[in-house]
């Protein structure tokens, strides 16, 4: 991967969050007026073609402003953005939840996806790597506009009834020899015809069992709020399980 300079870290970092609060294209002179990068919108368009160039961004068609691309927005997540830290209250309030299902394995990932989607408004997932699934939460797709497009509805919502499709990517995740502090697959990475969807997801290991638990929603997902609650509920199964 290309190397960025700080100015274009400073300009793809600008889009990827305005990106994000808007889910529109966006251009040089919004950029230059809302964020104090200290450069004209002639350089900051100059800059948005090499980010084009280098693949972390795309021009949508008949658009004079960028978005990002699944290589961008993953750049963005794994090395740009600063998770939020979660409360105690938020941390008590979780855990309060899973604990009084902590020696029953089915129960406790139906609870924790349940208070991932209720928390995130996004879809909850849990997975074995016997296959079992576990979701909650599908209709809260329906609120993001990725989702008004009734074929990307459609096709994520078929996902719910292939337990093999979830299993390859358990497999695919633990098969790894890198360890990963969080996981995000996004677009055709998770599945053809699904670019603006994206599935963020932690492992954890409860006693003899072991999986993935997360969330799937919007490309453009909240990731500061959603990595962190991931993360969290992901070590409880996996500390609960110890019991």
């Amino acid at each position: 991967m290309a190397q960025l300079t700080s100015r274009q870290t400073e300009i793809l970092k600008a889009i990827i969050q305005e990106f994000i609060e808007t889910a529109e294209p966006v251009g040089s002179e919004k950029l230059e007026r809302k964020f104090s990068l200290g450069v004209s919108p002639a350089t900051i368009r100059n800059e948005m073609i090499q980010l084009t160039q280098l693949g972390f961004l795309k021009k949508p068609h008949a658009s004079a402003g960028r978005m990002p691309t699944s290589m961008g927005l993953k750049y963005f997540v794994k090395n740009l953005m600063t998770p939020k830290k979660l409360s105690v209250a938020e941390e008590v309030g979780v855990k309060e939840k899973v604990w009084d299902c902590r020696r029953n394995v089915d129960l406790m990932l139906k609870e924790a996806t349940k208070e991932l989607s209720r928390r995130t408004q996004l879809m909850g997932v849990a997975t074995t790597d016997k296959g079992d699934l576990y979701t909650y939460g599908a209709s809260n797709l329906l609120d993001y506009q990725e989702f008004f497009d009734i074929d990307v509805t459609k096709m994520a919502i078929s996902l719910l009834d292939r337990a093999d499709f979830w299993l390859k990517i358990v497999e695919r995740t633990f098969s790894g020899n890198e360890s990963e502090p969080f996981y995000l697959l996004v677009g055709d990475e998770l599945a053809d015809f699904l670019e603006p969807v994206s599935f963020t997801y932690q492992t954890y290991q409860s006693g003899g069992n072991r999986g993935l638990i997360g969330v799937v929603g919007p490309y453009r997902a909240r990731y500061t709020d959603v990595v962190p609650l991931v993360d969290y509920v992901a070590h409880l199964i996996s500390q609960f399980g110890q019991f």
